[in-house]
């Protein structure tokens, strides 16, 4: 049987660009600047918390999407997972708010993420972040922009230059073998990627357990800005495998992908001989 065209991504973005914006405004509608949220909370299985922002979000995108393209599957953090995506050429990945402590406690560092994967591929990638005034978009060889202007990731090659984010155990690891200046904390880790691809900062390192929505459309939009995402041996990340969840990941400009990687080693190098 015959593949379908693919379609086409620069086509399908002004409208699933319109789609974000428009759930944004659904969280703003609860979001209070530097105070607790207005919207009802409560705690998944497993402890993560979740809104009626973030299900409200996530039911609107799930309509809005599936008109743009129908036969696509769904794989979102907030509604239960379908195996029949495993069976699609085309997958919508969905994290309707990415950063949700963030968003309860009234900081701007949330985002909106919405990623159209091609046979496991992201080829189109949104993360759009209302409260913070930016909107991120790309996609696949098309470059990459914030609020419709070109970015591009750090040139740099030196980690004793790069500012980089991360979680703090992971950054004190690092910072027993080299130096580098501790970026901000970033919550929303698709915030985090996204910041590397418009060069506010150089380098971030991601914690294992990261999913899919929380990766994907950020991906996407650093890649194309001249970065890259990597597992621990240096391998592109893989997308909409049965379990979608990954283990610590380094993203950065390219030219601080190599030396991310070796110090990633190395510190797991040091953890094993502790054991």
């Amino acid at each position: 049987m015959s593949t379908p065209p693919m379609p086409i991504a620069s086509d399908l973005l002004p409208a699933i660009r319109e789609s974000c914006v428009a759930a944004g405004e659904i969280a703003l509608a609860l979001f209070r600047p530097g105070e607790k949220t207005a919207a009802k909370t409560w705690s998944k299985a497993g402890g993560s918390p979740v809104t009626e922002a973030d299900i409200g979000v996530d039911t609107f995108l799930r309509i809005q999407l599936s008109v743009l393209l129908p036969d696509a599957a769904w794989l979102s953090e907030e509604t239960v997972d379908d195996a029949l995506r495993l069976s699609r050429r085309f997958v919508w990945v969905v994290d309707p708010i990415d950063g949700t402590r963030a968003y309860m406690a009234g900081s701007p560092d949330w985002a909106v993420c919405v990623a159209l994967l091609d046979e496991g591929r992201p080829i189109l990638g949104i993360v759009h972040a209302p409260a913070a005034g930016a909107t991120y978009t790309a996609i696949a060889g098309g470059g990459a922009q914030r609020n419709g202007e070109p970015i591009a990731a750090s040139g740099l090659n030196a980690l004793a230059e790069a500012r980089i984010a991360g979680p703090k155990p992971m950054l004190d690891a690092l910072a027993r073998l080299e130096a580098f200046s501790p970026a901000d904390k970033i919550p929303s880790l698709a915030l985090r990627l996204a910041r590397i691809a418009d060069g506010t900062i150089d380098a971030g390192l991601v914690s294992p357990d990261a999913r899919d929505w929380d990766l994907a459309a950020a991906d996407l939009i650093l890649v194309e800005a001249g970065g890259r995402v990597s597992t621990g041996d240096g391998s592109a990340v893989v997308y909409n495998r049965e379990t979608p969840v990954h283990g610590m990941l380094v993203a950065s400009g390219a030219g601080l992908s190599a030396p991310l990687l070796g110090a990633l080693q190395r510190m797991r190098d040091g953890q094993t001989q502790r054991i």
